[in-house]
């Protein structure tokens, strides 16, 4: 990407900023560095060199959380004497190990594979603490699956023991890393209980949610990051690249960050049901190309139904999206190549250099890289710090943010969707007409049968199938009638009706209501008719499932489901009632204690309602509470949708309740 199309995703303001010298085209200069490919390798090691030239005290510092190392390669490149590193994964241990023999990157450093509330510094006294404790309690993941815990969940008080160690220690001040989503998580409460805990032991806080694609990291990743002092006076560093850097220095590329790695023996694609989605997709979009907001002719997905990093392309002439610690067969960034990326071209990406060693598995190093801090983002602010609050003289000047300094990569972000929808459309002008007639005026029968493990088998002889499915068309009504096959009776036993909550036509379809009819009182039926239905949707609709064509739960949704038990002595079964009741959205889409959802479904007890939701998880319903998602408090449960979502690729399909 050239800097002329790069400022064109800024406002006018921002390019009227850049006419100042920036800081960091000087830093480069005084440490006589050219940017290409490695020059944050370059970077650290002119910082080392200039470390070991000068023979002022050392700074002492100790690293909490230290996880892969990231934070304490940046404040080791910068000057600081790392005494000590913490870290209770042993495999993230083994990499802090080998890295710190001499000379490598955390030469000197003792490592301590404990967890941290059994853990004592080995030393009295110390300069500075560094470290970001685990944040899957206030990830965007956590949020997604059930609501943030955040200090609901021991994971979101590990700050208590980091405050625990600043108190044994007394440092002159410390740097606390974690995800951005603390601050506003349960209305702002546990983040108010963090700043309370570090003012109480003698702290002033200065903190700033930061990017860290503005210092330089090829990566846009976004970070609170916190520095707490025992005096007055801290600013944060002025952005080294974009448009909030003093003279717009252009991001550094995913594509110039990776230059020069020997990826040639890696196989193209990524295998799966949806592995061959991600040829088409442009570099720089994800699985929202196949939506019907990027005006996709046949749209898969529903609008933001999937993680954003789900068939995530990367775009060489920009920084990536936020690398994953973990995530599944889909999970991004991808090369624009078509292919996962390597651990040497992650590496570049989170700018680790090139030789820091990472022990484990592929997964195991992709998780340690992707809880760490960018070491490149760690630099500029450990140099901030030592020149700042231990008034070291640096070998270049950093400038620094006002305090009332408004950084506008939130901003800008929130602008993306139009720059994304217009290269959707001239990658959408290479494909076939997007004239798409749906053809749902016919009739047809399915003969099918469903494993235990959720498997929907199609296409089968008639005496070899469990289920008969005819449907029709007609009237602007889809029906959908469900049989046994080896039964004689032709009495309906139930009925669900869909229809658009606005008076729409589903999707374009000329469909105005649904109607699924089942003659079976199995209660495995109700799994059959839901499966037959979510095949004629992939059939005739292109929705991928059913949570494409009716959304992510958390958002608003736009059709009503209404269940009639038509039998009413199906209704003597306690399953039968919550069946009816959920499949109607009732206590749907939200988390609520278990009693009051036995409460809401009229049973006679708690364990009464266990048992039908274990039944419920069998025949393909996620049911969610404390031992499937950790994310969810004791006694609570969560259906997130009124119909049955879970197949044979469901990992929830594993869990228990």
């Amino acid at each position: 990407m050239t800097k002329a199309v790069q400022l064109s995703l800024y406002n006018d303001s921002d390019i009227e900023s850049c006419h100042q010298a920036g800081w960091f085209s000087g830093a480069l200069n005084d440490l006589k560095i050219i940017e290409g490919s490695r020059w944050p390798d370059q970077f650290g090691n002119a910082l080392r060199r200039w470390n070991s030239s000068k023979s002022q005290q050392k700074i002492t510092a100790i690293s909490l959380f230290s996880g892969g190392g990231g934070l304490d390669i940046g404040f080791h490149d910068a000057g600081f004497h790392l005494i000590e590193c913490n870290e209770i994964e042993p495999a993230f241990a083994a990499t802090l190990r080998i890295n710190s023999s001499e000379g490598r990157h955390l030469a000197g450093a003792k490592i301590v594979c404990k967890n941290i509330d059994q853990y004592s510094p080995s030393v009295k006294q110390v300069d500075f603490i560094i470290g970001g404790p685990p944040c899957q309690t206030f990830s965007a993941a956590g949020a997604r699956v059930a609501g943030v815990n955040g200090t609901d969940d021991d994971r979101g008080n590990l700050f208590l023991q980091y405050a625990r160690i600043l108190e044994i220690l007394k440092p002159k001040g410390f740097l606390f890393e974690n995800v951005y989503r603390i601050v506003g998580a349960q209305s702002g409460k546990p983040w108010k209980q963090i700043q309370e805990t570090f003012r109480a032991i003698g702290y002033k806080l200065y903190w700033r949610i930061l990017d860290a694609a503005d210092y330089g990291v090829p990566q846009f990743r976004e970070r609170l990051i916190i520095v707490g002092l025992k005096e007055d006076g801290f600013l944060f560093p002025l952005p080294s690249h974009g448009p909030d850097s003093p003279d717009c220095h252009q991001y550094y590329t995913a594509g110039k960050a990776i230059s020069g790695i020997d990826a040639s023996h890696c196989k193209t694609g990524i295998g799966g049901r949806h592995g061959y989605l991600l040829n088409d997709i442009p570099p720089g979009l994800n699985y929202s190309f196949y939506t019907e907001r990027m005006g996709h002719p046949k749209p898969i997905f529903a609008w933001r139904s999937k993680f954003s990093d789900y068939l995530y392309k990367a775009d060489p002439n920009a920084p990536v999206r936020t690398i994953k610690a973990q995530g599944g067969q889909y999970t991004g960034p991808f090369s624009w190549e078509n292919r996962p990326f390597t651990n040497e071209e992650l590496k570049r990406l989170q700018t680790f250099p090139d030789d820091y060693l990472i022990q484990g598995s592929k997964q195991t190093v992709i998780h340690q890289l992707g809880n760490s801090v960018p070491p490149q983002l760690a630099r500029i602010l450990a140099l901030s710090i030592l020149n700042q609050v231990f008034g070291i003289q640096l070998p270049f000047e950093i400038s620094l943010m006002p305090e009332d300094y408004q950084l506008g990569f939130r901003k800008r972000k929130s602008k993306l969707t139009p720059i994304y929808a217009e290269k959707a459309a001239h990658a959408l002008l290479n494909t076939p007409s997007h004239d798409i007639k749906f053809s749902l005026k016919m009739e047809g029968t399915e003969f099918f049968s469903i494993t235990n493990d959720l498997q929907v088998k199609i296409g089968l002889a008639k005496t070899n199938s469990d289920y008969t499915a005819h449907f029709s068309f007609i009237d602007n009504e889809w029906v959908i009638e469900l049989a046994d096959t080896k039964s004689c009776s032709s009495l309906k036993q139930y009925e669900i009706e869909i229809t658009h909550s606005l008076g729409k036509e589903i999707k374009n379809s000329g469909v105005m209501t649904i109607k699924l009819i089942s003659q079976s009182t199995k209660v495995k039926s109700l799994l059959a008719l839901w499966k037959i239905y979510e095949l004629l949707v992939q059939r005739y609709l292109f929705k991928d499932d059913l949570v494409q064509l009716f959304g992510y739960y958390q958002y608003k949704q736009t059709y009503s489901i209404t269940m009639t038990i038509i039998n009413k002595s199906l209704l003597t079964s306690p399953c039968w009632i919550v069946l009816q009741k959920v499949t109607s959205g009732y206590g749907v889409g939200t988390i609520n204690k278990l009693y009051e959802l036995t409460h809401l479904y009229s049973l006679s007890s708690d364990e009464e309602l266990f048992s039908c939701l274990r039944l419920m998880k069998n025949i393909g319903y996620e049911i969610r509470n404390d031992k499937t998602n950790r994310q969810i408090s004791n006694g609570m449960i969560l259906i997130p949708y009124s119909f049955p979502t879970l197949n044979e690729r469901s990992l929830q399909r594993l869990t228990r309740l």
